[in-house]
């Protein structure tokens, strides 16, 4: 997998032109208000067992108010990038990573979803490299994630990344956390 970075004119956040394992191309970018059909059609093109994992508790159809939250958000306490590809002219989402903090801003719940067919690319895992980085430069200190004991993928996505398992009274989830310290200064 490769990356190249270029600045973006929205929010001044990055956009990351990203190459597969296998060698199939995205764009990960933050999303916006603009992609709110793509973000319908996304979740809709999800099948139904993968939509119990879908991020923040949005299952089935979207309603118009779940979709003016998941693209309309504040880039402050709340963090969410999009992969997209190219299909007959059209920008369709394929993947979504998102985070939001708690009110002081020292912790966030994650998530990403990636459709059926772009599973198995590493597109989860740069998602979520992604977001980490922004998620650590905006100062957050420790990164959540509830994962359902049934959703193997997620549980070896989020252990590879370093989060480590934490007991949940629930049985049927786990609590999986990353520490994010700040990455080493560069040498002088």
């Amino acid at each position: 997998m490769s990356t190249t970075t270029e600045k973006s004119p929205f929010r001044e956040y990055p956009r990351w032109h990203d190459t597969l394992r296998d060698h199939s191309s995205v764009l990960i970018r933050p999303i916006n208000r603009l992609d709110r059909e793509a973000e319908r059609a996304f979740i809709e093109d999800l099948p139904l067992d993968a939509l119990r994992f879908k991020a923040f508790g949005q299952l089935g159809r979207p309603s118009e108010e779940a979709l003016d939250q998941l693209t309309n958000i504040d880039y402050v306490h709340e963090m969410a990038f999009v992969a997209i590809v190219k299909e007959d002219g059209h920008e369709r989402i394929v993947g979504v990573s998102r985070y939001r903090t708690d009110s002081d801003i020292a912790t966030c719940e994650c998530s990403v979803t990636v459709g059926i067919a772009w599973q198995d690319k590493g597109l989860g895992t740069l998602l979520m490299k992604h977001l980490i980085e922004v998620a650590r430069s905006m100062g957050i200190k420790k990164m959540f994630t509830f994962v359902p004991i049934e959703n193997l993928q997620m549980r070896e996505l989020v252990s590879f990344l370093g989060f480590q398992k934490k007991t949940d009274e629930e049985a049927r989830q786990d609590v999986y956390e990353l520490e994010l310290v700040p990455p080493p200064a560069p040498a002088s």
